[in-house]
């Protein structure tokens, strides 16, 4: 469908009602998936990109448009044909040992996609939303605020760095959103670290999980609920915004629990344990005093794991 406009009219009762379009990249993936089901439903106008397989599901004001992030030159063509007046970038390579495997994917996908889609912004999008990583930080202190230096110490978190400084240099409308380990489920969005647990859980498998690694995992729909305010708040600059500092064991005990499961369901092992390809921080998580003081928040970790284990165990069955 060809668009000319950044806004679709639409007629109710004899009243013009102008819907602002807005273009969710990675709508298929964890947090893309969530932000389209929640958008569709106010009065926006969506048009969202998937890379392989077209969602069977319809919601309304929702258009779906497939491209590839590697070919970054057909970003610029997605955004002149869709003329949006607010982007939320949620599409990323997020694979961190592909990353370090695949460097010039990565590279193509993290960075010069990136660039491409705020170039393509630059000139008449309202704002633009750039979600990064908690990967851009070594892991050496834990609780990191915005102002702390990014070191990152794997490809992945480099290349998300770059995506940031592209967008910084390129836009002034713009924000960038680092959150941390965004767990969920979705017809197509990774597996990660939660649903593999929950997984291998209800097959009553043993899991072992890392004591001593902390992050501040963050449910995919709280993500989502807080950019929908964001839309309307219209913040600049940089935020934290992701849920409570857990170690990963905590994190994999915490859904044994919710399951009803014994505590020895998870195993704990040392950081040291774990051989990745890529480096992984030891605590990458974040502070979000900066996001609370705008109005903005994560559930408690509890309750955002009880509803995780409660929506996501059907989908998780179905994949085993």
């Amino acid at each position: 469908m060809e668009t000319s406009s950044r806004q679709n009219i639409r007629f109710v009762r004899n009243t013009v009602v102008n819907l602002m379009r807005i273009l969710i990249t990675g709508g298929t993936g964890l947090l893309g998936w969530n932000l389209v089901q929640m958008l569709s439903t106010k009065e926006y106008e969506i048009v969202a990109t998937y890379h392989i397989t077209q969602p069977q599901k319809d919601f309304p004001n929702v258009e779906w448009i497939q491209i590839d992030l590697a070919r970054y030159e057909d970003v610029s063509r997605l955004v002149a044909k869709t003329k949006p007046a607010v982007v939320v970038h949620t599409a990323a390579h997020t694979d961190v040992d592909d990353c370090e495997v695949r460097k010039d994917l990565a590279y193509r996908v993290n960075y010069e996609a990136t660039k491409a889609l705020a170039k393509a912004c630059k000139d008449f999008c309202e704002h633009f939303i750039y979600v990064s990583t908690d990967y851009v930080f070594d892991g050496a202190k834990g609780l990191y605020r915005e102002e702390d230096l990014p070191n990152p110490i794997n490809y992945y978190g480099l290349t998300k760095l770059l995506g940031e400084v592209a967008v910084e240099s390129l836009l002034e409308n713009y924000l960038i959103i680092r959150t941390s380990n965004i767990y969920g489920c979705s017809p197509s969005g990774k597996k990660g670290f939660a649903l593999n647990t929950l997984e291998k859980l209800l097959l009553r498998n043993d899991v072992k999980a890392i004591c001593d690694q902390y992050l501040s995992p963050t449910y995919a729909p709280d993500l989502a609920n807080n950019i929908v305010e964001i839309l309307r708040l219209r913040p600049r600059g940089v935020i934290h915004l992701a849920g409570e500092r857990v170690s990963r064991y905590n994190f994999a005990l915490e859904i044994a629990k919710t399951l009803g499961l014994k505590e020895d369901s998870v195993r704990p092992v040392s950081f040291e344990e774990i051989v990745f390809k890529a480096r992984r921080p030891r605590d990458s998580s974040l502070d979000i005093s900066k996001a609370r003081s705008l109005g903005l928040s994560i559930r408690p970790f509890k309750e955002s794991v009880r509803e995780f284990v409660e929506k996501c165990s059907s989908y998780a069955i179905q994949r085993i």
